[in-house]
């Protein structure tokens, strides 16, 4: 219908549309209707692109430690990050788990050279089922020649750790050792049991002046062992032991004679805790030695039915 203008006619506010315009036109409102609802709800329920795991205190990445709460981000700069693709998780340091190998396995600490104890390089047995009897701080013209004797009277030698000192006042003991088949071992000029503090060159110097003072003694027979006094051990000494040839020797047994408990308890302590291999500590120097000497005749009887006993060898091959 026209107006008399000839313009359409206007019903209820609106223009006069045909049909086919008037289907379209309502379509389109449909679908500008439905993706709104579908920005919407999509908003709503889009994954954040991290995995999530539960904590004690709040949910965080899986990949990252659990962190205290913090505000909400800016909601633009969410939208922001989302039109980008997503966000992207920067890889942070993984707390270790306190029940994990890794934690519950503690750092060794590292050796040092100057360590009160010092364990590695020395001998601590002989090896095989042989048990070896050593005397140190000796030789003494009062004890040495008493020890001799036992030691004859069964058929056993030793290891005599001398101090220098000691062979070159008697040298007359250390050719009687030699002579009866014993070993020979260097142990200081004058038990010096702080030496493994000192200097290399001075730690060099005096187990030389030693073994030089034993040469002179008994100038073909080999020295092949060094024992620190008191057993104090460090990396200097047994490093300059072993550049002098010398192989540092140190004990399974020590029934502590030097403390004069008494030849009972000397003996005693001796054959309860021998076994093969044993390196038996005693002394023939260094002080009232009495003791030792009278618990070799407890010692002796009883060591050599259990077990073949002899001095160490003469020379290291």
């Amino acid at each position: 219908m026209q107006t008399k203008g000839g313009g359409p006619t206007r019903m209820g506010g609106l223009r006069q549309f045909t049909p086919a315009t008037r289907s379209l036109a309502i379509a389109a409102v449909v679908v500008i209707a439905l993706l709104g609802s579908a920005f919407a709800i999509g908003r709503g329920i889009a994954p954040t692109g991290a995995p999530v795991t539960s904590s004690a205190t709040t949910p965080h990445p899986t990949d990252q430690p659990a962190a205290p709460e913090t505000p909400a981000p800016d909601d633009s700069s969410a939208t922001a990050e989302a039109h980008d693709g997503g966000t992207v998780a920067v890889p942070e340091p993984t707390a270790v788990d306190e029940s994990s190998p890794a934690a519950a396995e503690p750092t060794a600490p590292e050796p040092t050279a100057s360590s009160d104890y010092y364990d590695e390089g020395t001998q601590r047995t002989t090896g095989t089922s042989t048990v070896a009897l050593t005397f140190d701080d000796g030789p003494n013209p009062q004890y040495t020649p008493q020890i001799l004797t036992s030691l004859r009277e069964y058929g056993v030698t030793a290891t005599f750790c001398v101090t220098g000192k000691n062979a070159s006042a008697y040298p007359e003991l250390i050719q009687a050792i030699v002579a009866d088949g014993h070993t020979l071992c260097n142990h200081t000029w004058n038990h010096d049991i702080a030496l493994g503090s000192r200097s290399p060159d001075e730690i060099r110097a005096d187990l030389i002046r030693t073994s030089d003072a034993i040469h002179a003694a008994v100038p073909d027979a080999p020295i092949a062992y060094y024992r620190q006094p008191g057993g104090a051990w460090t990396y200097s000494v047994v490093s300059a032991a072993q550049e002098l040839g010398l192989t540092p020797l140190h004990w399974t047994i020590d029934p502590r004679d030097w403390e004069t408990p008494g030849a009972d308890p000397i003996a005693t302590t001796v054959l309860d805790e021998v076994g093969p291999g044993s390196i038996v500590l005693l002394h023939d120097g260094g002080g009232p030695r009495q003791d030792t000497v009278d618990a070799l005749s407890q010692i002796l009887p009883e060591l050599i039915t259990r077990f073949p006993v002899a001095a160490l060898p003469p020379s290291i091959t």
